[in-house]
């Protein structure tokens, strides 16, 4: 009976449905019966569509090197982007980088191009050599014009050239030249500038062989021919100005320690030799009061184009008048230039100009670059190669303008051959035979004047 009795229960278990089932069962009862059309919709949307062609032909994978060919680094990142579908993001923050190296890498090897104000301060530069080299001729012209209406020269001490048109349409002229230099170097950096004043000196050269009838002689022209030549070197590798927004900028490079190490070595040699070398040799050698103005200008030329710099903003609208440090750098400007122009005088008063012109010319410019370079870090973004080639063009400038400044006064100074050529035998007992006899006429005519003052002593 118990056997019985158990068989029976677990009959009744088995035949109990489950809750999952129960569910099932019921939402079945609940659901109304499907559409037989909606049935075959569903079926055809949901299954895979069958291949027409039974072998399709695999897509090829694009290879690393087309990635490395389109240039973006995310897309070498990003490769599972670009196999999913998805166009890779590019940041805007990288284009402007990614457009320069793309226009460098399409425009000739990525040379360095002459930005705008280095277009400018080039063609002032210019303008300025012209004006001044100009001048010269024409304020010689005028100062024939007087010395012949007077009968009194300039050099022996006459001023009637004040009087004349012409000399001062000379003065207006280098006055002209010299506001165009002034702002130059507001535009473009002295590396670029100073050099490009050698082209006063060929300007000159030129109108005086045409003008005043002042022969310019073949290594004359040789030393034109290199002033250009360098000049075009050294503009077409000139780095780029720097980009002031404020007078405050040229301040912290003026006060950087470099620079201030290199403005105290200029005043303590400057007043080595104004105190201690000048009052000894200074009337005998001529480097003395050329390195005194060499070393001053390079100070007054770092002034000049700090000062045109904060003019050239206060125009733009941002006034720099405010700022003392304005004031301070037209003060230094008027104490160099006034240190400078002495000193300057001073040597043409003392040496010959055909000696003092080169010299200083060639110590000013050396010392001027110098300075730029320091204070304004004028070659920190540039390439070996384009340095190398500014210091060549700087001094195929400056051996040009030696030459030039050497045989231009060749005809004027007729003697001055024998001081480099040397003497034949024959011609040093001719010179020493015609003194002799000078020396003899000379003795003769104080003979002569003592015998006429003791007649007149007599009477």
């Amino acid at each position: 009976a118990c056997l019985l009795l158990f068989r029976l229960v677990s009959k009744s278990v088995r035949s109990i449905p489950s809750s999952s089932t129960l569910s099932c069962a019921i939402g079945q009862s609940a659901r109304p019966p499907p559409h037989p059309r909606t049935r075959t919709q569903e079926t055809k949307s949901y299954a895979p569509e069958p291949s027409k062609n039974p072998h399709p032909i695999p897509i090829p994978r694009p290879s690393r090197s087309v990635y490395r060919r389109r240039g973006s680094s995310q897309e070498l990142r990003g490769g599972g982007a670009i196999r999913s579908g998805r166009r890779p993001r590019r940041n805007q923050s990288e284009e402007p980088a990614i457009a320069v190296m793309e226009g460098g890498m399409g425009g000739g090897g990525g040379q360095q191009e002459l930005s705008a104000d280095n277009v400018r301060g080039i063609v002032l530069a210019l303008l300025s050599s012209g004006f001044i080299g100009s001048s010269f001729i024409i304020k010689k012209k005028g100062l024939r014009r007087a010395a012949v209406s007077s009968g009194i020269s300039a050099g022996v001490g006459g001023h009637s050239y004040l009087l004349e048109p012409l000399w001062w349409v000379g003065m207006i002229t280098m006055i002209v030249g010299e506001i165009a230099n002034f702002v130059a170097y507001a535009f473009a950096p002295a590396v670029l500038v100073t050099p490009l004043g050698a082209l006063s000196i060929i300007v000159s050269a030129v109108l005086a062989h045409f003008i005043l009838n002042e022969r310019l002689h073949a290594l004359g022209v040789l030393g034109c021919v290199m002033c250009i030549a360098g000049s075009m070197v050294i503009v077409i590798h000139a780095p780029l100005e720097q980009e002031i927004t404020s007078v405050k900028e040229i301040w912290h490079m003026a006060t950087q320690p470099s620079f201030l190490l290199y403005v105290a070595s200029v005043i303590v040699l400057v007043s080595v030799l104004v105190f201690h070398f000048s009052p000894l040799w200074g009337q005998s050698n001529v480097l003395i009061y050329t390195a005194i103005c060499s070393l001053m200008g390079s100070l007054s030329v770092m002034s000049v184009k700090a000062l045109g710099t904060s003019l050239k903003l206060t125009f733009e609208g941002t006034n720099q008048l405010a700022y003392p440090e304005t004031w301070f750098f037209m003060l230094v400007v008027a104490i160099c230039v006034l240190t400078q122009m002495n000193y300057l005088n001073k040597a043409l008063d003392t040496f010959n100009t055909a000696v003092v012109s080169p010299i200083y010319y060639v110590m000013f410019t050396s010392l001027t670059i110098l300075a730029s370079i320091i204070m304004f870090k004028d070659w920190s973004g540039q390439s070996l190669g384009s340095i190398t080639s500014e210091i060549c063009g700087l001094i195929v400038v400056l051996s040009g303008t030696i030459l030039l400044h050497v045989t231009k006064d060749y005809e004027r100074i007729p003697q001055s051959r024998s001081l480099y050529a040397p003497l034949s035998p024959t011609s040093a007992t001719r010179l020493n035979g015609e003194l002799l006899r000078h020396v003899e006429e000379d003795a003769r005519r104080t003979d002569d004047e003592e015998k006429v003052l003791r007649r007149q002593e007599m009477y």
